[in-house]
């Protein structure tokens, strides 16, 4: 979900901010989502389990005010992957839009030009000549990720995660602790380890070939 659902965020993002005229605005959106990227994620689970509380929870109080019940977030299972790929976006989409925003600032000045004469408006000039002209980061950024496909965030689901949904939260990482450091299986902990990390290295070969020759594009 969070491959899915994040991914495309911080090339929104970049490309948003990149439009944002007024430099000095420019420069205080960016300082404001890049601040999430600096707390712990102890720090980040204080403050979603707060807002997030049925009873004095920000995002409750507001339901209320529309007629709307409150919602254990934290204990449904229905709600509690959306809470984990909510807050993960609220984290890192400003901090990865950096290297997309890198990208744009190497496209040339004069694409744009020639698309203004030519009656293109900023939504045109958007799809046709920012996106095709980040597409090779987009790829190259994909693979990569695709390498932490089973690593869906240790920190974040260590301190969010409780025993009413550890059924349906539960990662790779979290088990590996419970069994290595809480059981003391060092052994099976390695060798599920050692799996995951066999299996993302495989998942970034298989997408770089597959991109390389579909379209051309690759790692090298």
């Amino acid at each position: 979900m969070k491959m899915v659902f994040g991914f495309p965020v911080p090339i929104i993002l970049a490309i948003l901010v990149n439009e944002v005229a007024n430099r000095f605005y420019r420069k205080y959106v960016q300082s404001i989502i890049y601040l999430p990227h600096f707390l712990s994620w102890v720090v980040i689970a204080g403050i979603w389990i707060g807002l997030l509380n049925p009873s004095e929870g920000a995002i409750n109080l507001i339901s209320n005010i529309f007629g709307a019940s409150s919602i254990d977030y934290m204990t449904s299972k229905d709600h509690i992957r959306w809470v984990f790929v909510v807050s993960e976006i609220w984290r890192s989409a400003g901090w990865d839009s950096i290297i997309y925003l890198a990208a744009i600032m190497k496209i040339s000045p004069g694409l744009y030009e020639a698309a203004k004469i030519d009656g293109a408006n900023r939504l045109q000039s958007m799809l046709y000549i920012t996106l095709p002209q980040l597409y090779g980061t987009i790829v190259t950024v994909f693979i990569l990720n695709l390498g932490f496909f089973m690593s869906a965030g240790f920190d974040q689901v260590f301190n969010m995660m409780n025993d009413s949904v550890i059924s349906v939260v539960d990662i790779l990482d979290t088990y590996v602790y419970r069994i290595g450091i809480v059981n003391g299986q060092f052994a099976y902990s390695t060798a599920a380890s050692l799996f995951k990390g066999v299996i993302g290295i495989f998942l970034i070969l298989g997408t770089h070939f597959t991109s390389k020759k579909v379209t051309g594009n690759g790692l090298w």
